[in-house]
């Protein structure tokens, strides 16, 4: 992998992260709301979930395979 593309999946992977922590304030403030919009909640909770597949498969490209 050229360097410029590990810095590009990096940035990419902190805007991730980012987002991802932003969705959990949300959707635990939507949480303690009344009333709670529900199908506003599972569309933040599939979108959490995304990200956090995202964050996995990037990280696993970042981190070099090891020949055991």
């Amino acid at each position: 992998m050229l360097p410029e593309e590990q810095d590009e999946l990096e940035r990419m992977l902190e805007q991730l992260k980012t987002e991802h922590r932003d969705l959990d304030v949300v959707i635990q403030q939507m949480t303690e709301s009344v009333p709670v919009d529900f199908l506003r909640l599972q569309r933040l909770k599939k979108r959490k979930l995304f990200l956090k597949d995202s964050i996995l498969k990037i990280e696993s490209m970042l981190v070099p395979d090891i020949i055991a």
